[in-house]
């Protein structure tokens, strides 16, 4: 990360992801869910309901993140979290679920996109644009680390208390000390607009104005698509990890004394613990490979991640349990790699001053996709089983993604012909 000072604020940043990613329900999300009754095709549903209220949300509190303040978007975006770590708790019919859900997508609408923007301007503000990717790389793969660690705790909070439900109010812990952090930032990270009624409503109309500028050029288009894809993907997918971690934890020789649920809690911590150290590595190795590799790095992961899902659900079939689990932990590692790399593409194709806004357009699209992706996935488990499911939507992706790229050259050629 040359020509960047390690600041104050570059820790504050890490902090930021570090404390963000210490959600010790994760690892055992989809557990606790299945645990309290709830059928795939239910769980699919929930998560689209999640999708769904981001997606209502996602470009206007982007806009809003602009326009009235970063800082208050995201210190906003987790007492919501907070909100629904308390009803996923107390949960235990799907009507309360489908209020946590609710809760959670608010929190995910007001935070997705605002604090890269900030560290973005961070960037611009000290004229270290040209270090975006390793300077963001840097800085996510310390969401990765608090992932890991958080991994790990949550592992030995169930093995001592014996159940999944502790886990979301020893996550409100850090989301707290977050907030506190959230606050320390300097204030002109806050971004905010001039805050007179007359010149506020100058601001509006021309970031909106600007916002669609930038969103009418194709190669914008693209690159958001390229990049909310794969996210939409793995965040439909990730937790059915879970599953797959249990069938491999039943081929492990440890703590076989104690009872299945402390068993699985401690080597699910573990198994996820690895996961993150890797992806916290491959987060850091973006800025290497995007200035080795530059030809259609974007598409070749893309279809890299969907190809390891699809080997993940065959081995899945095949019963071969450890191949499976490798394989899928395998598309974490292809989406820590694309995220710096692809936030440095857009920062390149978007005016600074509007990129929360787009940031939160790519969410979007994120978010239908992930919704659509939830559901099909959720029937086609429940139809048959977790490996036809894999199968069969990584496959779908691989395809579209290919028809998509065929599809955009040809427009482009058109155009460019005329």
């Amino acid at each position: 990360m040359a020509g960047i000072k390690k600041n104050t604020q570059y820790y504050k940043f890490s902090m930021y992801g570090f404390l963000k990613n210490l959600r010790f329900f994760d690892a055992f999300f989809i557990l606790y869910l299945v645990e309290k009754g709830l059928p795939y095709t239910q769980i699919g549903i929930l998560y689209a309901v999640r999708e769904i209220v981001i997606n209502v949300l996602e470009v206007p509190s982007g806009f809003a993140a602009d326009v009235y303040g970063r800082k208050n978007a995201l210190l906003g975006s987790f007492l919501a979290y907070i909100a629904s770590f308390i009803i996923f708790y107390f949960s235990g019919s799907f009507a309360w679920f489908l209020a946590a859900f609710v809760f959670f997508g608010i929190g995910d609408a007001f935070r997705s996109g605002t604090h890269k923007a900030m560290i973005m301007d961070y960037l611009r503000m000290n004229s270290w644009e040209q270090s975006k990717i390793a300077y963001y790389g840097h800085t996510r793969s310390w969401s990765q680390m608090g992932s890991a660690i958080s991994s790990l705790i949550a592992g030995f909070i169930v093995f001592y208390k014996g159940n999944y439900g502790n886990v979301f109010l020893y996550s409100i812990i850090p989301y707290l000390i977050n907030l506190v952090n959230i606050f320390t930032y300097p204030k002109e990270l806050n971004y905010t607009k001039r805050p007179e009624s007359k010149e506020r409503k100058i601001d509006v109309k021309s970031t909106f104005k600007s916002l669609y500028t930038v969103m009418k050029h194709k190669n914008v288009l693209r690159i958001l698509n390229t990049a909310a894809l794969h996210s939409a993907y793995l965040k439909a997918v990730k937790d059915y990890i879970q599953l797959l971690m249990l069938n491999v934890v039943v081929l492990v020789p440890l703590f076989v004394g104690y009872e299945n649920k402390q068993r699985n809690g401690v080597l699910i911590g573990i198994f996820y613990f690895v996961i993150y150290l890797l992806t916290s590595r491959a987060s850091r190795m973006a800025y290497g490979i995007a200035s080795r590799y530059k030809t259609n790095l974007a598409l070749i992961t893309l279809l890299i991640g969907f190809g390891f899902g699809t080997l993940s659900g065959v081995f899945n079939l095949l019963d071969f349990r450890v191949l499976a689990l490798v394989f899928f932990a395998g598309i974490y590692m292809v989406e820590n790699l694309r995220m710096p790399i692809l936030t440095g593409y857009i920062t390149d194709h978007v005016p600074n001053d509007i990129l929360a806004s787009v940031i939160s357009a790519q969410a979007l699209l994120k978010t239908i996709m992930t919704a659509g992706i939830a559901v099909v996935f959720g029937f086609l488990a429940d139809s048959f089983n977790i490996g036809v499911a894999f199968v069969t939507v990584s496959f779908i992706l691989i395809v579209l993604s290919v028809l998509f790229t065929v599809l955009f050259k040809k427009e482009v050629t058109k155009t460019s012909s005329k």
